[in-house]
């Protein structure tokens, strides 16, 4: 059996908003007892900024003047130096989670080139001649209902035809087709589907697939610049082979947690997303149409 600490909170699903107290228990487990300086937690919330590839060179400056933003810092003793009992041991712990001075606590969001997290880190100090323990363990942050502006339905009527689509340079080379439909609101509770219907009125060519796709937009910069860069969450078929005229295919899609947070722009970085409604021919040619979202958590 070899020593190991681990970092338990009181909630099961992880999620706590601003102004909570994060209880919880370090676990201890040793085969034998343990001497140690101290055990500190500490309670970090960041947002991680980062450039695509693409960027780099573009946006030299940004490495420089844009640093990891820091959130909510604390730190706790948890236990003074002592002796830790072989077996298993549990010690307590309550934190508050408050931002900073000036700052403000986003809701935790997992993107590619911005990451807003907030982590408890747990630490066994040992004499010089033994190494630490460390362990780490992620909570989750989201706004409170109430602190949010209501999601207002905003219904968007759409009809796709070969003319109104953009940025296509030879329009004989598309197929004569209309595709017509509705979706329920562009402005979304985060914690609702996302929902609608589509009808292929005419499409004078067999259909392969009728595709709906989520897409998270990221801006990052800085005085000198910004990148902005657009990346596929998820991809839902919605309407597989030629599919019947004039029949409703329903939208439907659940917004991933995690991966998705309400719409957010600040003045280093902007974390919006988009719904693409893409149509792929049986000659494998596909058209897309593009809907900026909004997402709250109301």
């Amino acid at each position: 059996m070899t020593t190991t600490l681990d970092i338990r909170v009181k909630k099961v699903n992880k999620v706590y908003h601003e102004g909570e107290f994060i209880t919880g228990v370090v676990v201890f487990n040793s085969p034998t007892d343990i001497k140690h300086d101290g055990i500190t937690l500490n309670l970090e919330g960041t947002v991680n900024l980062q450039l695509s590839p693409k960027n780099v060179g573009i946006f030299e400056a940004f490495y420089n003047s844009v640093k990891p933003i820091q959130l909510v810092q604390c730190s706790l003793e948890v236990a003074a130096p002592g002796k830790m009992p072989s077996g298993k041991t549990e010690v307590p712990f309550e934190a508050p989670l408050h931002p900073r001075p000036n700052k403000t606590l986003f809701e935790t969001y997992h993107g590619v080139f911005i990451n807003i997290q907030y982590v408890l880190q747990c630490t066994l100090k040992r004499s010089f001649l033994a190494k630490d323990l460390t362990k780490k363990a992620e909570f989750i942050v989201e706004y409170k209902p109430n602190q949010c502006e209501k999601a207002v339905p905003t219904p968007v009527r759409f009809s796709i035809t070969p003319e109104s689509l953009q940025n296509v340079r030879d329009r004989s080379k598309i197929p004569r087709f209309v595709v017509s439909g509705v979706l329920d609101s562009t402005v979304c509770c985060i914690t609702r589907p996302f929902t609608g219907d589509l009808v292929v009125e005419h499409c004078e060519i067999g259909i392969k697939s009728i595709e709906l796709q989520l897409v998270r937009v990221e801006t990052c910069g800085c005085a000198e610049g910004y990148a902005r860069d657009a990346t596929e969450i998820q991809n839902i078929q919605i309407g597989e082979g030629n599919v019947a005229r004039g029949v409703r295919i329903p939208i439907y899609m659940i917004f991933p947690r995690l991966f998705t947070c309400p719409t957010l722009s600040t003045s280093n970085f902007k974390v919006e997303f988009e719904v693409n409604i893409v149509i792929i021919f049986e000659n494998d040619h596909l058209v897309t149409e593009n809907f900026p979202i909004t997402l709250k958590r109301s």
